[in-house]
């Protein structure tokens, strides 16, 4: 073998050097070091596959770069066990379908940007070129058409404060729990639209409080307590308590919905109370009317509380539907307004609102409203009025990215591709 030693090798003329013919191979030593001082082109470091993938598993090796077609399924590609910082691997959207059926990665054990939540790619379009980077932040995505952290979830919500609790004496019927929902276009309480989903970082600890209904009255009911998430990185989603129903010739109380007010024999006649803004309507007023008359119900999640009347006791407002856990319920309605002596009394409102007493003589107590709904207390006359609903909160989670750590003990149930942990008592979640 032939061997020449040169320093430098420039072209004869002009500014083009050819090595070899086309065909031969170029051997750099082991050991060798290649310096770019300026531009390079044609070195091709990624192996395209000529194969289109179009299963719904893939196992990645370093160094390639893969097509993905999931017109007709979903994919899950594992990432490998082991990697070299510098490690490249890229993925296409081949057919433009991701944003229906989408790409999961599966991280194998190592991170992903510093995270161990299993990234979830949804956009049409999409190109994904990740190079590993070390144990500490793994697989970091040098490019991948989305500014979205992939090491973050994102949640969507429906929270719900504890209902009020009626009163006593032509009482009003207490408010429904404040209702803030972000789950796809349903709306929130008081005629809000949907909220935005929260977005929850990798490691840290979310506190779910559910807030208790209100007491029922002997002869004031109280508001019920507040719901919310907390923790960090988020705006904190506080769903306000529903405001107490009036005794006679009192107003209802303020809250996530208000109270109704109570029922009197002289004027003014006592107002509802106010709902909070995005979570809930006013209570009705009670009626003024001699000798008898009927305390205003509660104001729901979807509608205000009805007016007593010299006939009867307002009915509770309606609450609101949401399909957040998989199928349809009704939650955050109003309770129902006691009627003075004989006369009748209001219904809850959809959603968990209480009945107000019964007749004849209405020697009854107001109804409660329905645990975990945030349903308001049925108000009452001779006796104590209902007793306001516990709230509730509610998470819808992807299932890749779900961690499984909790406190509480939610409820955690399957819908499709994702994870519904319910909440009926105070706990966290572990992002």
């Amino acid at each position: 073998m032939s061997e020449i030693k040169v320093n430098k090798i420039s072209p004869r003329s002009g500014t083009t050097l050819t090595l070899g013919d086309s065909g031969d191979n170029f051997i750099i030593p082991s050991g060798a070091t290649l310096t770019n001082n300026g531009t390079a082109s044609g070195f091709a470091s990624i192996a395209w596959q000529s194969t289109i993938v179009t299963g719904t598993t893939l196992s990645a090796v370093a160094g390639n770069g893969y097509w993905i077609d999931t017109t007709s399924n979903a994919c899950t590609i594992t990432l490998p066990a082991s990697a070299s910082v510098g490690d490249q691997i890229i993925f296409v959207d081949y057919a433009r379908t991701w944003g229906t059926n989408t790409v999961t990665l599966n991280l194998n054990s190592l991170n992903f940007q510093g995270g161990t939540i299993e990234p979830v790619y949804d956009v049409s379009g999409q190109t994904v070129n990740i190079v590993y980077s070390g144990a500490t932040k793994g697989w970091i995505p040098i490019s991948d058409d989305d500014v979205t952290d992939e090491s973050i979830a994102s949640v969507n919500f429906l929270v719900i404060g504890g209902g009020g609790g009626a009163s006593k004496l032509a009482g009003g019927g207490g408010g429904a729990g404040g209702y803030r929902n972000s789950y796809l276009t349903e709306t929130s309480g008081g005629g809000g639209s949907t909220e935005t989903s929260l977005i929850l970082t990798a490691g840290e600890v979310y506190t779910i409080t559910v807030g208790a209904g209100g007491a029922g009255g002997s002869p004031n009911g109280s508001n019920g307590t507040d719901s919310s998430i907390s923790g960090t990185g988020i705006t904190t989603i506080t769903s306000s308590g529903g405001g107490a129903g009036g005794r006679e010739g009192n107003p209802g109380s303020a809250g996530g919905s208000g109270g109704g007010g109570g029922g009197f024999s002289a004027s003014p006649a006592a107002t509802g109370g106010s709902g909070t803004a995005n979570q809930g309507f006013a209570g009705g007023a009670g009626a003024v009317a001699t000798p008898q008359n009927g305390g205003g119900g509660g104001g729901g999640a979807s509608a205000v509380g009805s007016a007593g009347t010299s006939s009867a006791g307002g009915n509770g407002g309606d609450g609101l539907a949401s399909s957040i856990t998989g199928s349809s319920v009704t939650r955050g309605g109003g309770g129902g307004g006691s009627g003075k002596d004989t006369l009748p009394s209001g219904t809850g409102g959809a959603g968990g609102g209480g009945d107000g007493n019964a007749i004849p003589g209405n020697a009854n107590a107001g109804q409660n409203g329905t645990a975990n709904t945030g349903g308001g207390g049925g108000g009452s006359h001779d006796l104590t009025g209902g007793s306001g609903g516990s709230g509730v909160v509610i998470l819808r989670i992807l299932a890749s990215q779900y961690t499984g750590t909790t406190t509480g003990s939610p409820t955690v149930a399957d819908d499709g591709s994702y994870k519904v942990l319910t909440y009926t008592a105070s706990g966290s979640y572990t992002a």
